[in-house]
């Protein structure tokens, strides 16, 4: 079994709980492998995801690079796009994104902290 068929169960139920059915998709990834763990079945499978993925894989070692701030520390990246949001957590050499639909930006630090527990207990 690889890394990505042990978080599918548990990554896709965290971000269902907290995003519901505005969860667009939802992959894992490493620095040299991704998988696709969720597509909402109303969307096209034939998406490029290998794109995202190579520039959410950029980011690896951006947590690292902010150090100390007045801010605290690093949690998650949110970029808006014009029909949606894409919400990427990284911990240590793994990371998942989820696409969503529109939503209150509430929501994200929920999804957020719901990913990255998934990611740093398995």
């Amino acid at each position: 079994m690889t890394v990505h068929e042990e978080l599918r169960e548990p990554l896709v139920s965290a971000a269902r709980a907290a995003i519901g059915d505005d969860l667009r998709s939802l992959v894992s990834f490493t620095p040299d492998d991704y998988e696709q763990l969720y597509l909402r079945s109303d969307l096209d499978s034939g998406a490029d995801v290998r794109r995202f993925v190579e520039y959410e894989r950029l980011w690896f070692g951006a947590a690292g690079e902010y150090g100390p701030s007045e801010l605290g520390d690093y949690a998650f990246t949110v970029r808006a796009f014009t029909d949606g949001y894409v919400v990427r957590v990284v911990e240590a050499d793994r990371g998942a994104f989820a696409t969503t639909d529109r939503m209150p930006i509430a929501q994200f630090s929920e999804v957020a902290t719901a990913m990255r527990g998934v990611l740093r207990e398995n």
